[in-house]
């Protein structure tokens, strides 16, 4: 069962957020060869999708960052969202391991 978390992301600013996978019993998973993806859209039922950059950034200890340039939020309406986070093997099994709701707050500041 995939883990939930609210984020928020402020219009026009870079986003960053750093996870760490664990098994069931806290340890760390080796993301060695696997792949992450993230998106977010405005309910689950959207055809549209704003792209999370998911980077493994840790093979190892399970760390996966995800991300979003000052560029991409500025383009987001500020809003509820939701978005999930998937790894994937290299036998092709998916496997969700974080879900939740995204904030995104509005900007004053425009370039």
């Amino acid at each position: 069962m995939a883990a939930f978390s609210e984020l928020v992301i402020e219009q026009g600013a870079t986003f960053i957020s750093t996870l760490n996978v664990e098994d069931v019993n806290g340890d760390a998973i080796n993301l060695t060869s696997y792949t992450a993806n993230s998106q977010m859209r405005k309910s689950y039922y959207s055809s549209s999708s704003n792209i999370i950059i998911s980077t493994i950034t840790g093979t190892s200890n399970g760390e996966i960052t995800l991300g979003m340039s000052s560029a991409n939020t500025a383009n987001l309406t500020p809003g509820r969202y939701v978005y999930d986070t998937t790894i994937t093997d290299t036998q092709g099994a998916v496997t969700r391991i974080l879900e939740g709701i995204v904030d995104v707050s509005p900007s004053v500041t425009r370039s």
